[in-house]
């Protein structure tokens, strides 16, 4: 699959009558909300991890390159908590061009921190998409997020800003508060 997905999302849902909808953001959807939102709530969905093994050449790297940026990845029995936000159909205009680098929009059941539930979408770099990286060793994946660069500036704040998100959300993601230390451990000649 392309990396850019922009028009196969735009292809995936229709949104004819459709008022809202929950959107489940795990990665700079906590920390960068640059779109309007009816509603706002901490959310999490069953039998998905967060891992760095996406590769972003658009925002957090170049294509010569790239950076590393997170996708959710199937397992078993897992959570992943992020943030929900309740939005207007129009929101993914802007939403799929910012997520275009492999990110597909999925159905998936949302579990709101009261219990309650509902239906919604997310965004998932899935493996057969071209930008996809796959697993490294942490410290690996921590020297290439400690190199790159990208439009949207450093692969490394998007790490710390992601971390920091997770603490406030009560979120312990031992994959990213991994490597969060292995990068915090790197010197500059390690890299």
């Amino acid at each position: 699959m392309a990396a850019n997905t922009i028009e196969l999302n735009r292809r995936r849902h229709n949104f004819e009558g459709v008022e809202s909808i929950w959107l489940f953001g795990y990665g700079s959807l906590i920390y960068k909300v640059d779109f309007p939102f009816l509603e706002q709530r901490p959310a999490s969905i069953d039998g998905w991890v967060r891992r760095f093994w996406q590769g972003s050449h658009d925002h957090r790297g170049t294509p010569e390159a790239p950076g590393r940026v997170v996708t959710l990845i199937r397992k078993s029995g897992a959570v992943c908590k992020g943030m929900a936000y309740r939005v207007s159909p129009a929101v993914f205009e802007h939403l799929d061009h910012r997520e275009k680098n492999g990110y597909l929009r999925l159905s998936v059941r949302l579990t709101f921190d009261d219990g309650s539930q509902s239906d919604g979408l997310v965004y998932i770099a899935t493996e057969d998409n071209e930008a996809f990286l796959g697993a490294a060793a942490d410290v690996d994946i921590a020297r290439q997020i400690a190199r790159a660069v990208g439009p949207s500036g450093p692969n490394s704040e998007y790490l710390f800003r992601l971390a920091d998100s997770l603490r406030r959300l009560g979120d312990h993601c031992s994959h990213t508060f991994a490597i969060e230390s292995c990068l915090q451990s790197i010197g500059k000649n390690d890299i």
